[in-house]
């Protein structure tokens, strides 16, 4: 019992230090605010004082708000002493220094400035002629990838750990024709390519370097998403001789739907070994994509198991000699994808619009499915790239 009871008076006594100390705590930071907040009259009174003999202006009434003094025209600022001095004679009051009824009233008033701003800024954003909500939401949430995904918006953390392009959004342009560029200093150092399929059936591969076509990605084939079973793609042979032969770069990608590494493997082995024939000089890319309505074998695969089977079709591309890369959207670079264990590969990122909405570090951006190239009959991929192979 004798213990229990000095068990007891120990945990008072602990109890009553915390709370002495969370006293203290509270009451240095409560003096601290005070202490701020009475320089920061200061540094206001000094301020005022300072624009009263800068400018040489009469003191503003403690009922500022209700003025109806004219704003001094530009220029204003330059009246010299004598003119201040013919003011003060006229008999113009002159302000006593703010009490902390002013400072509140300033303060609400600039409180409201800002709230002003920030909805012009939004109305701007959702009214304008390439306006809408995602825009405006992603202009105010920089540290997001913001973005609809089945009827509702998703706020995406931008990870640190990923590494983060150095491009400027002013240096995008879009010519009078549609197409995108960058240019730094006047000086375009984009690069202009395409990406085809059998969808765009027949192309005249000539004609397409002549409209100032630097490079293609042709699809080699894909893994089917619901017996999977992989297949060449049907136009690949003669994509891949038209563009080698008419001196359009290219390289190739595969669409997967590996569930498994050891499917990604196998893919990657498929990709290889129909490489041997033609001049790659572009990267070999890995479309991650998922079906449309979740119908994909390897929609529900998790994004741990999806990284794996990534990394280990990337590994094996690039010790057959060739340069990985991984192909994706918002949802595939967030949800999908662990991005954190990708930075050894590059990226070729689809977002169809007039800005390139992704902080990470991208080699290549399809920025429309709706592009025309001469040399083909139907719409076609249009990209930019940041780099040459």
């Amino acid at each position: 019992m004798h213990t229990k009871r000095i068990k007891t008076l120990h945990i008072i006594i602990i109890l009553l230090i915390i709370v002495t100390i969370i006293s203290l705590t509270f009451a240095g930071a409560m003096g601290a605010l005070y202490v701020k907040e009475v320089r920061e009259v200061s540094r206001l009174q000094g301020e005022r004082e300072r624009l009263i003999v800068d400018q040489a202006l009469p003191a503003l009434s403690a009922d500022v708000e209700h003025s109806t003094a004219e704003t001094p025209e530009a220029g204003m600022e330059d009246q010299d002493a004598e003119s201040a001095a013919e003011i003060a004679a006229a008999g113009e009051d002159v302000q006593p220094d703010m009490d902390e009824t002013d400072i509140a009233q300033l303060m609400q008033s600039k409180e409201a400035e800002v709230e002003q701003s920030i909805k012009d800024r939004m109305k701007e954003l959702v009214t304008s002629e390439d306006g809408s909500p995602l825009k405006m939401l992603r202009s105010f949430f920089p540290e997001n990838l913001i973005y609809n995904f089945e009827n509702e918006y998703v706020f995406a953390p931008v990870l640190d750990g990923v590494n983060k392009h150095s491009l400027l959004d002013e240096n995008f342009i879009k010519t009078e024709d549609g197409l995108m560029q960058y240019a730094e200093n006047g000086t375009v150092t984009s690069h202009a390519g395409i990406d085809v399929s059998k969808y765009q059936g027949d192309i005249d591969w000539t004609a397409v370097k002549e409209d100032g076509i630097e490079y293609a990605f042709i699809r080699l084939g894909i893994r089917g998403y619901e017996s999977g079973k992989i297949v060449l793609d049907e136009f690949y042979d003669d994509n891949m001789k038209g563009a080698n032969s008419a001196g359009v770069k290219a390289g190739v990608y595969f669409f997967t739907q590996a569930v498994n590494v050891e499917e990604a493997k196998e893919e990657a082995e498929f990709v290889i070994q129909n490489l041997a024939d033609y001049d790659v000089a572009c990267p070999v890319v890995f479309d991650v994509e998922r079906i449309a309505g979740g119908k994909g074998r390897a929609d529900q695969i998790s994004k741990e198991e999806r990284t794996a089977v990534t990394i280990a079709f990337c590994e094996a591309v690039k010790a057959a000699g060739y340069t990985p890369m991984i192909y994706g959207n918002v949802v595939c670079f967030t949800q999908l994808l662990d991005m954190t264990q990708l930075n050894d590969y590059e990226k070729w990122y689809a977002f169809y619009d007039d800005y390139m909405y992704m902080p990470y570090d991208v080699s290549c951006w399809q920025y429309t499915e709706k592009g025309q190239v001469n040399g083909i009959s139907n719409n076609v991929d249009l990209n930019i790239s940041f780099k040459t192979w």
